[in-house]
């Protein structure tokens, strides 16, 4: 299964390539992330509990990240196994782009499974892929970039309103 898409990101570069590179931000922007631990050097390893069709298992896997460019791309290849349930492997290819006064994160996914999960049929696995995919960057933005303006709305906070500054994602405050 391959994918690319692309998200823009209201953050520099910079503060996009340190919040990738965080093991508590990717903890919160992996879909059923229950532990995270590592370093960008050394790899992480997580533990991730998901349900795939009638599959439901816990994953135990590293992700190594490699051809890093600091605040331009890199490359994150992972491994994880769900004991009966099978495995899944892949990588995805990330590139940074300044775009005006934020960045173009684009990716290109390629992922593989095997074991029961293999026997579900490609449409559904290929639904999963890209349903976790796009929640893992729809997270990641959502982390980086702080609430979006329905969210600060439905929280009841007026941040439009003349002297306040909107709301910055938690990340962002601690790196600007």
């Amino acid at each position: 299964m391959q994918l690319t898409d692309s998200r823009e990101i209201a953050a520099a570069p910079e503060v996009v390539w340190a919040a990738i590179l965080d093991p508590e931000v990717l903890k919160q922007c992996v879909p059923g992330c229950q532990e995270m631990t590592g370093s960008p050097e050394k790899g992480f390893e997580a533990k991730v509990v998901q349900k795939v069709g009638p599959v439901k298992a816990t994953f135990k896997g590293a992700v190594t990240l490699s051809e890093m460019k600091p605040h331009e791309s890199l490359t994150l290849t992972g491994e994880g196994k769900g004991g009966a349930a099978g495995f899944a492997k892949g990588g995805a290819d990330v590139r940074l782009e300044p775009k005006g006064e934020g960045t173009l994160l684009s990716y290109d996914v390629e992922a593989k499974v095997g074991g029961k999960l293999a026997q579900l049929g490609s449409r559904i696995i290929d639904g999963f892929a890209k349903k976790m995919a796009d929640q893992f960057f729809d997270n990641f933005k959502a982390a980086v970039e702080g609430p979006g303006e329905a969210e600060t709305a439905e929280a009841g906070t007026d941040a439009g309103a003349e002297g306040e500054a909107p709301k910055k994602g938690w990340f962002k405050r601690m790196v600007t």
